[in-house]
């Protein structure tokens, strides 16, 4: 259990580039977090709303959201919604927060909004070991709010072509954030996924990978794998609908070595 006077470790899932993982990756490692008795809260930031529907929280149910958390006007407890794990919490998307560059553009500190939302004592109650923010596919106001409140970035990394040339903006706007606003903002590590180890590229990838960016590769890949697909679409963690699947186990693996990083 959390202390409440320990302040959660915060972590973004950030990708600029679509189709990478990300959400799957939010979810799932949320999942296997708070089977290892962490209590988690995944905040949506995509408009998309994936996350959000991939925990089973319909539309209609969404009536406090993560717009309303970045706006200030509900607090994290009246934002976060229970999920089918009772450890892992969810606060929704909606597309609202499709408007947010418009919403925001004139806003006083409008890059750490969320960091306010997330760092006030109100959380406390909420007794959390991690918050798992799923950002957008891109570099948005929503995406800076979610690198200046972090303390470290999650990047899925797809085992495809060019994948590294794809991380180069990302890297810029991490170092920009840790120049203007969060100085101690980190890479937490790189999870290769979509791997499929049988074919020449993916093996090509991720020798690449780990040539050029070491020990921030997380050791764990997270395969190709139909469950892992299939999972979404039932509302549920691939560790809930097929916890014996190869990417179930993946995201325990994940899960695994992300604590043993910190121990």
């Amino acid at each position: 259990m959390a202390d409440p006077r320990k302040l959660p470790k915060i972590i973004a899932v950030a990708n600029q580039k679509g189709g990478v993982g990300k959400t799957t990756t939010a979810i799932n490692l949320g999942a296997a977090l708070a089977r290892r008795d962490r209590r988690v809260l995944l905040v949506d930031l995509d408009p998309q709303g994936n996350a959000s529907t991939g925990l089973g929280l319909a539309p209609e149910a969404r009536k406090v959201s993560s717009f309303d958390l970045l706006l200030g006007e509900a607090t994290p407890e009246e934002a976060a919604h229970p999920t089918a794990n009772p450890n892992l919490l969810l606060v929704p998307a909606t597309s609202d927060l499709s408007g947010a560059d418009l919403e925001l553009g004139n806003r006083q500190g409008r890059t750490g909004l969320l960091r306010g939302a997330l760092r006030q004592p109100l959380m406390d109650a909420l007794r959390l070991d991690y918050i798992l923010i799923d950002c957008p596919p891109s570099l948005n106001v929503l995406t800076i709010n979610a690198l200046v409140a972090a303390q470290s970035v999650l990047v899925p990394l797809q085992s495809e072509f060019f994948a590294l040339e794809g991380l180069s903006q990302l890297m810029l706007t991490i170092r920009e954030v840790r120049q203007t606003a969060n100085p101690s903002l980190r890479i937490e590590g790189v999870a290769l996924t979509m791997v499929d180890r049988r074919t020449s590229l993916a093996q090509m990838v991720e020798a690449d990978a780990r040539e050029n960016l070491g020990d921030l590769v997380f050791q764990t890949v997270i395969p190709r794998n139909v469950r892992l697909s299939e999972a979404p679409s039932h509302a549920q963690s691939v560790l809930d609908y097929d916890p014996s699947s190869a990417g179930a186990n993946a995201y325990r693996a994940l899960a695994a070595e992300l604590l043993a990083r910190e121990s």
